[in-house]
């Protein structure tokens, strides 16, 4: 059996705290297919509660996350544009190695982003 996880937080650099209540949504790709795996929203720390995948759920292959941070930047009162500016973030990436740990965050400010593979 597998041993690793996918876990994420979200960190608002531009205030210098937690992106709490981001809904998240994790999706398997293959080709041009993209099946939702899991749901989670931020909690007051920037974490999910629980990990986006593990056991058994997590496997080799590619994935998207995808951030909805829309709600979050109206709501600390960045400038509401009509569309804003960002709205949903998708990151693509893969895991090759299914017993280790995989941290994907993302470090978010009103008009940019930036994630890497932490542990």
């Amino acid at each position: 059996m597998a041993s690793g996880k996918l876990t994420t937080h979200v960190l608002d650099t531009a205030r210098g705290c937690p992106g709490a209540g981001i809904g998240i949504l994790l999706y398997r790709v293959s080709g041009n297919s993209h099946r939702k795996i899991a749901e989670a929203v931020t909690n007051a720390d920037g974490r999910t509660d629980a990990p986006m995948l593990e056991g058994t759920a997590f496997k080799t292959g590619t994935y998207e996350m995808i951030f909805q941070v829309g709600a979050y930047l109206t709501q600390i009162g960045t400038p509401s544009d009509d569309p804003q500016f960002l709205d949903q973030i998708p990151i693509r990436f893969g895991i090759s190695d299914a017993d280790a740990h995989y941290h994907v965050p993302l470090l978010l400010s009103p008009f940019g982003y930036s994630t890497y593979r932490g542990s």
